[in-house]
């Protein structure tokens, strides 16, 4: 799934069209609210496909707030607190294989993952050279789900472009 942002009266072919997946929307839209939330205000819906914008003068506005952003270097500060933070969270147990890092459920053993040998690195890390889950990678926990969830600056700028020429927005 993604968010399909499109320009009402787009100046050009940025302007027309800007789409991400839900993965690389929802921290996009997050640093807005974070950074600048008069603006990201105005958008009740901004994290689902309802149609929801902003008009012409504001999204101009925030295109103007995000460039900004660049060139102090905030946006880079923000993205390095961000992915800190994520890189800190704390690393489930597995939900394939327990935690154990071999998977032997019904889907383990009809792939016979309890024989698969571990690649190198992993079997180092975890004192085994077989037993795999397609889960962990053998490993028996799994990064915290919102380290899917990704932002960098070619994502603050590509959008800061498509606001300078889009004549408002929705997302939908």
């Amino acid at each position: 799934m993604g968010m399909d942002v499109y320009g009402k009266n787009p100046a050009n072919e940025v302007g027309g069209y800007f789409r991400r997946n839900v993965w690389g929307w929802h921290p996009l839209w997050e640093y807005v609210e974070n950074c600048h939330p008069d603006l990201a205000s105005k958008v009740e819906h901004a994290h689902s496909n309802d149609g929801d914008g902003l008009d012409a003068d504001d999204s101009v506005q925030l295109a103007v707030c995000l460039r900004a952003d660049l060139e102090r270097g905030d946006a880079q500060r923000y993205i390095d607190e961000r992915n800190k933070y994520l890189a800190d969270l704390e690393r489930p147990a597995c939900e394939y294989c327990g935690g154990t890092g071999i998977r032997s459920d019904a889907v383990g053993v009809e792939n016979k993952m309890s024989e698969r040998e571990l690649e190198t690195e992993m079997a180092m890390l975890v004192g085994r050279t077989h037993g795999w889950c397609n889960g962990c990678r053998g490993e028996g926990k799994r990064d915290a789900w919102e380290t899917n969830y990704y932002l960098d600056l070619d994502d603050i700028k590509e959008f800061a472009d498509f606001l300078d020429n889009c004549g408002g927005f929705e997302i939908c």
